[in-house]
């Protein structure tokens, strides 16, 4: 994880963390909206209100301050799937990560873009991270669905591609969210199209993945 420079040299204070705080929500700002190539550690400054040289005692590269974002990002977005009980039932795991992956569409859409802006760009910062723990969790879980469909709980299925369509599915109402506000209209597009999403998203996965008695 990517430390702030003033933390390699000093116990931080109050005031030094909340400035760390401050600079990493500018970076989040301006990451999210123009990627880490079309980001300057200038922009970062002006909307962090601080002076280059300020900034750059806390983080002394534009490197240092992306992978902090995406460290913290990463590890915020597989929360809910480290959540995935294999003791649970299948049908209410399932709904319940449908829900928490709506949340974070809803709750951290700037998040979500410079996630997106990071695989888009070949994941050229975090492919180890993808290529080790995530893969790890991703074939955890994998497991587990696998195990509920041997055991008749839920339909066969592939559980990669599966958790992959739930993740495509739920990011999309943050990456795309100006698309789906205007598609929707004035009368559909407030917060409730969040808990219309779920709805339907818990129709087209859990309702897709109920075994089905023989046809007469």
């Amino acid at each position: 994880m990517a430390i702030p420079r003033a933390a390699k040299t000093q116990r931080r204070t109050r005031i030094q963390e909340e400035k760390e705080e401050i600079i990493l929500e500018a970076a989040l700002d301006v990451f999210s909206v123009s990627g880490f190539r079309g980001s300057t550690i200038d922009q970062i400054a002006e909307v962090a209100g601080m002076s280059k040289p300020n900034l750059l005692y806390y983080f002394r590269t534009k490197e240092a301050m992306h992978r902090a974002l995406i460290d913290r990002v990463l590890f915020t977005w597989l929360e809910p799937l480290r959540a995935f009980d294999a003791n649970g039932n299948p049908e209410s795991e399932i709904r319940s990560y449908i829900r928490r992956k709506l949340e974070m569409a809803r709750d951290f859409p700037r998040e979500s873009r410079l996630f997106a802006n990071e695989m888009l760009q070949g994941a050229p910062h975090v492919e180890d991270e993808l290529r080790g723990p995530l893969k790890s969790l991703v074939d955890e879980k994998v497991e587990v669905i696998r195990t509920w469909a041997q055991a008749g709980k839920i339909a066969k299925c592939d559980p990669y591609h599966l958790i992959f369509s739930i993740w495509s599915t739920t990011q999309h109402y943050a990456d795309f969210d100006v698309q789906v506000r205007a598609v929707l209209g004035p009368e559909h597009s407030g917060e409730g199209r969040f808990e219309d999403a779920a709805r339907y998203l818990e129709q087209l996965f859990v309702d897709g993945l109920r075994i089905r008695g023989p046809r007469a």
